[in-house]
């Protein structure tokens, strides 16, 4: 299977994730091609059995570049799609991502959120469940 992650990470918490997944899904022998926002184009996405988008929320919203990135996304009808929130309060922005993707179509196969706590400024604020949390949504994908 091939996997596209796209993500944006402020302080590494993100990044932390997307990294241990691509692990997880390179032990099923996947084929994994990773971009931050800022280095892929929206419009001409590669071609993937599976999209995963990860971002943070910030000031109540999904942090502007994801936003941005999503809704200029382009002919991503059917595709199938994963979606990964961080947040620092007990409110996620999963349901806002997944609004902006089923504008474009795609069918959602799941979605986590991680809450962040202490730490989170430096990529240590993921709590002690994470990686069960991030193993569990791997085998949804």
């Amino acid at each position: 299977m091939k996997y596209v992650i796209i993500y944006w990470s402020r302080y590494g918490n993100g990044k932390k994730l997307v990294d241990y997944l691509a692990g997880k899904l390179e032990k099923k022998k996947a084929e994994i091609q990773i971009f931050k926002t800022d280095e892929a184009d929206p419009a001409t996405m590669p071609e993937a059995d599976m999209y995963v988008f990860s971002a943070p929320t910030e000031a109540f919203n999904i942090q502007k570049d994801m936003k941005k990135f999503m809704k200029k996304l382009k002919g991503m009808k059917e595709k199938k799609y994963g979606i990964i929130n961080t947040h620092g309060m007990k409110k996620n922005c999963l349901h806002k991502m997944e609004k902006l993707l089923s504008k474009n179509e795609m069918a959602k196969v799941a979605g986590v959120d991680f809450q962040v706590g202490d730490g989170s400024k430096t990529g240590n604020g993921l709590m002690e469940d994470w990686k069960a949390k991030l193993d569990e949504f791997a085998g949804k994908l």
